[in-house]
């Protein structure tokens, strides 16, 4: 476990370190290269982590000084709820740091805020591929079982 983890919320001049991991991030997922995401996206998502209007935050984690990591979460509000809920879209670790304790802290900074926000439900999704990972989320969540579905609409 990696000690003096500090885990913040994004500021505006984190871009440059958030970057490298938000690239990493979509390249796991296989948006890299041809299939990239469109530049505009980026530009307009850490936008919206600094806009007080908008629903998404960003946290990262810092170890000495170097961002090591990086959560995602939108607040939304649930048909099935009276409190808003909190989807934690997006987790990236550098390689590096795996293992180390910092996804885990990053988790519980999500569930915090979303605490601290009145949400009473934190939930996310994770390729069924993706055993790293579920090693940890099954020890910090339960597995509700739900298989997601999806279409891309035209534009």
């Amino acid at each position: 476990m990696w000690k003096d983890i500090v885990v913040r919320p994004a500021e505006q001049n984190d871009y440059q370190a958030w970057r490298p991991l938000w690239d990493g991030y979509n390249a796991f997922y296989g948006r890299s290269g041809e299939t990239a995401l469109p530049e505009e996206i980026t530009r307009q998502t850490w936008a919206r982590f600094h806009d007080d209007a908008e629903p998404v935050n960003a946290l990262v984690a810092e170890h000495q000084g170097r961002i090591i990591g990086l959560v995602h979460t939108v607040i939304h509000r649930s048909t099935t709820r009276l409190a808003d809920v909190c989807y934690l879209q997006d987790l990236f670790t550098v390689p590096e740091a795996r293992g180390q304790g910092v996804a885990r802290e990053l988790i519980k900074a999500v569930y915090q805020q979303a605490a601290a926000r009145q949400c009473n439900r934190v939930y996310w999704q994770t390729h069924e591929t993706n055993q790293t990972a579920r090693a940890l989320y099954d020890k910090v969540a339960e597995n509700k079982g739900f298989i997601i579905y999806g279409l891309e609409l035209p534009a």
